[in-house]
């Protein structure tokens, strides 16, 4: 159990010990993640930025999605979603998360591109990892990118999910594996949804604290 976003960062980060001081970039998928790498880019003295992704939600239960796609176009979608759902509603859904990926990169990351990526170390962090998808499409970016290393680094997953998510990557660190995983959220004394307004103020305190590292 973790107390909040901060403190799953902070013991996240000591189980990254290894990449210290190694000219990694760490690349936080948001808004649930950006604090968690915040942290972990801190202690590793590492570069920062933001991976912008979005779930590809179901109409009727938007909690729930058939998959993710990624800033760069890179889609991860679950083999049967074409059994759910009409192809021209996945067309429909994936155009609206583009235009909602345009946005956050307008407003969180102030339009600026992705770090160079290619022959990069890059730690994927995220507040924990549910279904995946959003994980896979940024794995998906990662690659078509040419990343040297990808490494998934998240506090809780569960235990099918992040066998799947380690066959994809160099390497997956995850803290916890709980039994009975149903969500996230179930790993933190303190959830609650996170901000834009939050995200620009942990952006704007490491530009302001450790823009030597960018």
């Amino acid at each position: 159990m973790f107390e909040d976003r901060k403190d799953a960062g902070e013991k996240l980060a000591r189980a990254l010990k290894r990449y210290k001081d190694r000219d990694v970039l760490v690349l936080a998928i948001p808004r649930g993640g950006v604090e968690v790498g915040y942290q972990v880019a801190k202690y590793l003295a590492a570069s920062f930025s933001l991976l912008v992704t979005r779930k590809l939600p179901f109409p009727d239960n938007p909690e729930a999605g058939f998959g993710a796609i990624a800033e760069d176009g890179s889609t991860f979608i679950f083999k049967d979603a074409e059994r759910w759902l009409p192809r021209e509603t996945i067309v429909e859904i994936m155009k609206e998360q583009k235009q909602e990926i345009k946005r956050r990169i307008a407003k969180l990351r102030k339009g600026r591109p992705l770090p160079e990526i290619e022959g990069k170390m890059v730690v994927l962090v995220d507040d924990g990892i549910a279904m995946g998808s959003t994980m896979r499409a940024a794995i998906m970016l990662c690659k078509n990118k040419k990343a040297m290393k990808i490494i998934v680094a998240v506090p809780v997953s569960g235990e099918d999910v992040a066998e799947e998510i380690g066959e994809m990557v160099d390497e997956i660190v995850v803290l916890e594996k709980p039994v009975f995983f149903r969500a996230v959220a179930q790993a933190y004394r303190n959830w609650y949804d996170v901000s834009d307004h939050e995200v620009i103020e942990i952006l704007t305190r490491w530009h302001e604290q450790y823009l030597s590292h960018i």
